[in-house]
């Protein structure tokens, strides 16, 4: 263990010298850092939208994405005030620090835990669309040590809890969320929202079997 906090230190110091060497950084790393889930959530909405005109897997691994994130940041607040680990530079005075200061836990980070969430859920929608927010994930999981708001500990582990919750999540309520997606959308009041539109025009009702 002794070994791991060292290693986290050695990795948190190295990427805080590479910050102090970079200034020109500062702001588009400090915005993304701050800001950046906002395109998580632009990329689930993207999900949404072509997956509703899609069969009910993707649509229902869509909606478990969204559920799976809420669920992954529920989950991380207990296991934050159990750890109840400091924020780096509240245990190092000389770090660069570009984050605003708080009082709250810094293992695990809140925001790598829904990057991750997100990233892993959109694999199961969309190859395309979950290679993109993974690329984002390990950015934003850099950015959030960059700024001095974490180490890099805390972002590994909020990167993974937020995958396994969506990952593992996934392989266990596939069926009935695929069951219960197929049956939500064959109600009426839905179906219009969900029909799959053809290339004359046509609207059908995606049941749960893949198109082509």
């Amino acid at each position: 263990m002794n070994f791991l906090r060292h290693l986290d230190d050695r990795l948190l110091l190295a990427i805080n010298t590479f910050a102090r060497h970079t200034g020109w950084l500062h702001g588009p790393v400090l915005a993304y850092a701050n800001y950046g889930l906002l395109m998580f959530a632009a990329l689930l909405i993207t999900a949404l939208a072509l997956a509703r005109h899609r069969d009910s897997r993707r649509l229902a691994a869509a909606g478990w994405t969204t559920v799976a994130t809420l669920t992954a940041v529920a989950l991380n607040q207990p296991v934050g005030n159990a750890v109840g680990e400091a924020r780096p530079y509240a245990t190092h005075p000389g770090l660069l620090r570009l984050a605003s200061a708080t009082s709250d836990f810094s293992f695990p980070s809140d925001h790598a835990v829904m990057a991750g969430a997100v990233a892993a859920g959109l694999l199961l929608v969309s190859r395309r669309l979950g290679l993109i927010a993974v690329v984002l994930a390990v950015v934003m999981a850099f950015a959030r040590v960059y700024i001095g708001a974490h180490y890099p500990w805390d972002v590994a582990a909020g990167l993974g809890l937020g995958a396994s919750v969506a990952g593992f999540g996934w392989l266990v309520l596939r069926r009935p969320l695929v069951a219960l997606t197929a049956w939500l959308r064959a109600l009426p009041l839905l179906r219009s929202l969900f029909a799959a539109r053809t290339t004359a025009g046509v609207q059908t009702l995606t049941a749960g079997r893949a198109r082509p």
